[in-house]
């Protein structure tokens, strides 16, 4: 039976979205934020499965932090597409959700982490 892992799976569900929703806006002649977009959402799921196999608690934080970041600069830019009128109130509403379900996410378990090195 498959550990249930939530932030990973959250973190891969925004990749995908997000490269498919650059995908379309691409075609619509968007490429400054999609190139932006899809690094950083991306970045968020890598530093999260990196993570899995960090060399010592620290390193695990440094790992999750990184993904906090890269979270942050993805929600801007959801925010920015939205507010470009670049996608749609429905799609704004749900990649700002899971964005942001991401980082609760990643700082309970960034602030775990630094709880247990105590």
């Amino acid at each position: 039976m498959k550990k249930e892992d939530k932030l990973g799976d959250l973190s891969m569900q925004l990749s995908v979205d997000v490269l498919n929703m650059c995908k379309v806006l691409k075609k619509q002649g968007e490429n400054v934020i999609s190139n932006q977009i899809n690094r950083s959402a991306t970045s968020i799921c890598a530093n999260i499965a990196e993570s899995k196999y960090a060399h010592g608690r620290a390193d695990f934080i440094a790992k999750l932090q990184i993904s906090l970041k890269e979270a942050s600069e993805t929600g801007k830019w959801i925010e920015m597409l939205y507010k470009t009128e670049a996608i749609t109130d429905e799609e704004y509403k749900y990649l700002n959700r899971l964005c942001s379900t991401i980082r609760v996410l990643l700082i309970k378990s960034i602030n775990t982490a630094k709880e247990n090195m105590k």
